[in-house]
């Protein structure tokens, strides 16, 4: 087989395990494709949440997005609906729409996250640090959610909760 001509067909291909890998909110996330491999159409990233993991809830003014699950469970926020997502489950969330996700499960859930249009992956890639190959990412330091929730409004979306740290269970229902 021949190797795909990116340069000049436009085609990316990007491999099993590849792409940028950062930790957000104690969760991982990789870049498999954005705006600047889509013309800014979409982006792409795959999304390991750990049994507890998952980013507050929060409300997108720029992009519609949209989860598919791979492994694992996970509880999703839709406005005011909660629904268990399991594997083979797709969810289309329009943006203006609040909405989170958790791990509710022993072992960590995974997923493709869609975005359109593309944008908000330079966020993760902001507010991320790389991830360290084979290791859990680390919990969100509660020190440090004023930053990512002023970088969040920096990328046309807002955290639904309080300023001062992330919302409880008992603020999200």
């Amino acid at each position: 087989m021949t190797a795909i001509n990116e340069a000049a067909t436009g085609v990316r291909h990007v491999r099993s395990g590849a792409g940028r890998s950062l930790w957000v909110v104690g969760d991982t996330y990789t870049i498999k494709a954005g705006g600047d491999s889509t013309n800014g159409a979409f982006a792409l990233l795959e999304a390991s949440v750990p049994p507890g993991g998952g980013p507050p809830p929060h409300v997108h003014g720029r992009e519609d997005e949209a989860f598919y699950l791979l492994d694992g469970e996970l509880e999703v926020l839709a406005g005011r609906t909660t629904t268990r997502a399991r594997v083979g489950d797709f969810l289309y969330l329009p943006r203006g729409i609040v909405h989170g996700f958790t791990n509710p499960g022993v072992t960590p859930a995974r997923m493709l996250i869609l975005t359109a249009p593309a944008g908000f992956e330079r966020f993760f890639a902001e507010a991320g640090v790389p991830a360290r190959p084979g290791e859990q990412a680390p919990p969100l330091d509660p020190s440090d959610f004023a930053r990512l929730a002023e970088l969040t409004r920096a990328y046309g979306a807002h955290i639904e909760g309080p300023a001062d740290g992330p919302p409880t269970a008992q603020e999200t229902t």
